[in-house]
């Protein structure tokens, strides 16, 4: 069986189309096909609609609440535990990614050609900036921090339970669950894919998600920063050094008779400068260290509840007894 584990936030316009895509794809699942729900502190009606359709729906479900809203990637986490399936596939509720996709992925892991398969983008509707400033990060992401990365990222993604295991038993806070994909290894399948435009509602990922997203994948996952810092402080030392050498030899010279208030304040503001920023760079990996210490989960579930139609539920109550 394929378990499909699909976050919810902010996604109560998309629910009915999304119910009616899954649907249409579960008798195309060779082993059947679960659909995991994950409410990650929703504030809109989003949980209120899935109860009322899926007790009617005629697909098997789980709908997982979370405490509040923990993100995107322990909500996918959440999903990927409570699954029952033998491989498990992540989608998004919006429905930018084809729905066709989860078949291409099913087939990829049921055939055992791979045991995580990525969806690629080649292409995305989304605005010319937004576009830019993605190729940028995922160019410079792809070159310091994972090079196995591809292009464009990673937004949907399917693996087996053996890996699902592995990911789900790694407790790491505030972690980017991409790039743990990538960690963990494994035999790895890509399949290419256009990203649609949002047809209905909001994107709940705004530019403050985006950036604690990049600075979580990049400090989780490389000590890059602190190499270049350390770079850039060791320049800046031979740099003061030559400069107080010839300083010196000047005014040994006479050739200095009054200091200069300009050199001397470029030279405050830019070492100042470069400590506020070590300080921040060493204070970020302590504060992982310290989330990381305190060991908290990454998702408290308040509620979990199973939906199967009525001839499941005659078949499990049939082998019960």
């Amino acid at each position: 069986m394929l378990s499909l584990v699909v976050p919810v936030y902010k996604n109560e316009e998309s629910l009915p189309r999304l119910l009616r895509e899954i649907g249409a794809l579960a008798p195309q699942c060779p082993g059947g096909l679960e659909a995991v729900f994950v409410v990650d502190g929703s504030p809109d009606r989003s949980l209120d609609v899935l109860r009322t359709a899926l007790r009617s729906w005629d697909v098997p479900a789980q709908v997982i609440e979370l405490s509040r809203n923990f993100g995107s990637f322990a909500a996918i986490a959440a999903g990927l535990r409570h699954g029952r399936g033998q491989c498990f596939v992540v989608v998004a509720a919006d429905l930018q990614e084809p729905p066709e996709l989860v078949l291409q992925f099913q087939h990829v892991l049921s055939s055992g050609e791979a045991d995580i398969v990525f969806g690629h983008r080649q292409r995305r509707a989304d605005p010319i900036v937004s576009r830019a400033l993605s190729a940028l990060f995922w160019g410079f992401y792809r070159r310091f921090v994972v090079p196995d990365m591809p292009k464009g990222g990673i937004d949907v993604f399917g693996c087996t339970m053996q890996v699902r295991d592995c990911v789900v038993d790694l407790k790491e806070a505030n972690s980017s669950l991409v790039a743990l994909l990538l960690w963990v290894g494994f035999r790895r399948a890509f399949v290419a894919y256009e990203r649609q435009t949002r047809q209905e509602g909001r994107s709940a990922w705004t530019f403050g998600r985006k950036v604690r997203y990049a600075m979580d994948s990049i400090f989780n996952f490389t000590d890059l920063p602190i190499k270049l810092l350390l770079g850039l402080g060791a320049i800046a030392t031979g740099v003061s050094v030559a400069g107080a050498i010839l300083v010196s030899i000047a005014w040994a010279s006479g050739l200095i008779p009054v200091l200069g208030y300009t050199p001397l304040m470029l030279a405050v503001i830019s070492f100042g400068g470069l400590t506020a920023l070590g300080l921040g760079i060493v204070g970020q990996y302590v504060w992982l260290a310290l989330q990381n210490a305190r060991n908290r989960p990454a998702f408290v579930v308040r509620s979990a509840e199973l939906f199967l139609p009525a001839d499941h539920a005659r078949t499990r109550d049939k082998n019960s007894s």
